[in-house]
């Protein structure tokens, strides 16, 4: 198979748009794993439409909605051949703090109007809810973005960190094209009962965290102000434990003449046509280094050596502290 064969678009679940192999998140631009520049996190947003990558992910709350305003900025003059991920309902404080989430009919078209104006458009392709709003059905969420759709402001709904009940739920509702959830070589809960489903109704996955933060990079959070000092596959005995499993990684994308980076982004892209790994580049050159993993070509063979080698138990900590996993439909 050639690099061509692999980047061919691939459908967002049986109802969702087509889109480059591979999607662009955009989060780490506003601030989340420290300071990043502005001129060169635009750059790389333009260098990714010019090799062809048209879905990228933002989050309203990315930022305080700094991260739309940037995104818009990029893309202006160039926004119809962009499809835009936009995630809502987290509640910030001035302070930077979190203060929950809130998916109410009404927040949800407040939500929507906001980033409509930031984003300098008149639609959003897919919109979604980034957790469930414990305290409103999913079914009242999802029929206002049914509505929504409806009158032409989205074109596309989408889910986040949900399990199964709710993601039948919704898809009961309106057509739901993909679902975002963490899914990488040491993240892997997902294939046990939700990608089952998934496949079952026709929906897609876009798939972040696919280098678990830059822990399969070797990255090392060094910033004051990057949030990765505070989760628990980088704190203490947990990150020395992870970083020998990374040599391990390293060893084996060595013996391919590949960055561990490239190995990880591989896998995710060999483990089925319904997925989109949603990279996290926020530099040209990170860029680079990942849209090169298509000039890997995974056989299954391949993946199942890799996963023996590299099992997801093996990792130290979980993906998010307790008090945020309570939050997680997805991990119940």
């Amino acid at each position: 198979m050639t690099v061509s064969d692999r980047t061919q678009p691939r459908q967002l679940g049986s109802t969702g748009p087509s889109v480059h192999p591979m999607a662009l998140g955009c989060m780490g631009m506003s601030g989340m794993y420290g300071h990043s520049d502005e001129q060169e996190s635009i750059a790389t947003i333009q260098g990714a439409l010019d090799r062809g990558i048209n879905l990228f992910d933002t989050g309203d709350f990315y930022g305080m909605g700094h991260n739309e305003m940037l995104v818009g900025r990029a893309l202006r003059g160039r926004r119809h051949k962009a499809l835009l991920s936009v995630k809502f309902g987290a509640l910030r404080s001035p302070n930077g703090s979190w203060l929950g989430y809130d998916a109410r009919p009404s927040a949800v078209r407040n939500f929507l109007a906001y980033s409509l104006k930031r984003l300098g458009g008149d639609y959003i392709d897919i919109y979604r809810p980034a957790r469930l709003d414990p305290n409103v059905p999913i079914e009242d969420t999802i029929g206002s973005i049914a509505d929504l759709v409806q009158a032409g402001y989205v074109r596309y709904a989408g889910l986040s960190e949900v399990g199964v009940e709710t993601i039948r739920k919704a898809h009961s509702i309106h057509p739901i094209c993909d679902l975002q959830i963490e899914y990488s070589l040491i993240s892997r809960g997902p294939e046990a009962k939700i990608f089952p489903v998934l496949g079952e109704l026709g929906i897609g996955v876009t798939a972040y965290g696919v280098l678990s933060r830059g822990l399969l990079s070797g990255s090392i959070p060094a910033e004051r102000d990057d949030f990765r000092a505070r989760m628990p596959r980088f704190a203490g005995a947990n990150f020395i434990h992870n970083r020998r499993l990374v040599e391990t990684l390293q060893r084996l994308s060595g013996a391919k003449g590949v960055s561990p980076s490239q190995l990880a982004i591989a896998w995710v892209l060999a483990k089925g046509k319904s997925i989109v790994p949603v990279i996290g580049a926020r530099t040209r050159t990170q860029l680079e280094e990942s849209v090169s993993a298509f000039r890997l070509d995974l056989s299954p063979e391949e993946v199942t050596r890799i996963e023996e080698a590299f099992p997801s138990s093996a990792v130290a900590g979980s993906r998010y502290d307790e008090h945020q996993l309570k939050m997680l439909d997805s991990e119940r």
